[in-house]
């Protein structure tokens, strides 16, 4: 197991010397004929992976023969996408990862042991789920690349959930994303260890170990002008390069703020957030530094739809975003989402549990289909000319004599009131 590049500090910008220490560290692993390359989506596209898979690309020329974006449930990316994340990058590497029907299930986490991880709750066993490309494509090296930050499913993003969950299959993603959100996602994001990330190492112990996975994570920070910074590069082939990451993202990423927030306004770029399935981020991240009564306004100009996927998109709008109980209760009495789990989890992340209001301002979504979900509301011309995401700082802000914490992507960290959250570590 070896560990071929660790840099970076809160305060250093690793952006011009990227290529280079992506370079040193390929050129450690020795010749590779047949080369594989796992990156985010555009939702992740602030996280460098765009870059470092072109590189990879430079690095390699045509030794590098597939690119397989981990979309897990998203969906799949479109020409001009592609070009905006990845560059000059032929568009015929690009693979789409099929999460229901393009998967190879290379055995089980005993049902045991998610009794365990989930304190009781769930008695089912997790299949560890890849697509095919990754298992039988012969390749002889898998760049597995991304974004190590806080996350509401697996408590730090990335590392052998990019494989596992991001090129994983119906049931993997689903019985997953139910364990986080049944275990609790306060008590996960934030922490490196907890009961999700025990069961994918699981699964990478004993079955992963005869893949040739090398994981390329960053830490990317925001810097006082609003532009971003690559504060961490680290590469390696076991759990060591993701924990010096982890802990560099709770540096860089995490933000305590107090007292509570009353109102908060999250803005959502429309190249990267086109549904609720993905702009609930602006939910997950922020709910610990909301006061009880508080109003959050997510501006989302970009967003046409509840789900990715169509039929997950019907699951969310027949059964609205109405809390933890009222989800679990739907999912004992109903069939269809009982057998959609992370659409379930899905529903009991996006809800305040009646303790802020959530106010959604989308591009393309009606008054009716919002409100139809369980949220509240904006008109999203009206609040764009009264928020204006150009104007606004990070952070604190007056807005006509009123207090606003704003936040331009609330994929870039984890923000918690004092008390709430003030030690991530496990």
């Amino acid at each position: 197991m070896s560990l071929y590049c660790a840099a970076g500090s809160v305060e250093c910008d690793l952006l011009p010397q990227l290529q280079d220490l992506l370079a040193e560290s390929l050129a450690k692993l020795g010749m590779r004929n047949r080369v594989l390359v796992v990156p985010p989506d555009q939702s992740r596209i602030h996280s460098r992976s765009g870059d470092l898979a072109r590189y990879a690309w430079q690095y390699y020329g045509d030794r590098l023969q597939a690119v397989l974006p981990a979309l897990g449930t998203h969906a799949a990316m479109r020409p001009e996408q592609i070009t905006r994340m990845f560059g000059e990058m032929p568009q015929g590497l690009f693979h789409v990862h099929n999460w229901r029907t393009g998967v190879q299930t290379l055995g089980e986490v005993p049902a045991e042991f998610i009794r365990e991880q989930s304190e009781g709750k769930l008695n089912y066993a997790w299949p560890a789920q890849v697509n095919r490309l990754v298992t039988q494509g012969g390749f002889d090296l898998i760049l597995s690349i991304g974004q190590v930050v806080p996350h509401e499913v697996i408590g730090m993003a990335n590392y052998n959930k990019n494989i596992l969950v991001g090129t994983g299959g119906r049931e993997s993603i689903n019985r997953s994303h139910y364990l986080g959100a049944v275990y609790g996602m306060e008590r996960i994001m934030g922490r490196a260890e907890n009961p999700v990330r025990n069961v994918l190492n699981y699964a990478s112990d004993h079955f992963l170990r005869h893949l040739p996975i090398v994981y390329v994570l960053t830490v990317v920070g925001r810097v006082l002008d609003g532009g971003l910074a690559v504060r961490g590069l680290f590469i390696g082939d076991d759990a060591e390069c993701f924990h010096r990451a982890a802990a560099l993202s709770l540096k860089v990423n995490f933000e305590t703020i107090d007292p509570p927030v009353r109102k908060a306004v999250v803005y959502l770029d429309p190249h990267e957030y086109h549904s609720t399935w993905l702009g609930n981020k602006a939910i997950y991240r922020t709910r610990m530094a909301l006061a009880d009564g508080a109003e959050l306004i997510i501006l989302a100009p970009g967003v046409m739809a509840f789900g990715e996927d169509p039929a997950i998109d019907a699951l969310i709008r027949k059964y609205g975003y109405h809390g933890t109980p009222a989800t679990l209760e739907a999912v004992n009495a109903n069939a269809d989402l009982a057998s959609d789990l992370s659409a379930a989890a899905h529903l009991i992340h996006g809800s305040s549990e009646g303790r802020f209001t959530i106010r959604w301002c989308p591009g393309q979504l009606t008054r009716a289909e919002v409100e139809g979900v369980g949220f509240a509301y904006g008109d999203l011309k009206t609040m764009l000319t009264r928020y204006e995401p150009q104007v606004l700082r990070h952070g604190h802000d007056r807005v006509e004599g009123e207090d606003v914490f704003f936040i331009p992507n609330p994929g870039l960290g984890l923000w918690a009131s004092r008390g709430k959250l003030l030690d991530p570590s496990p």
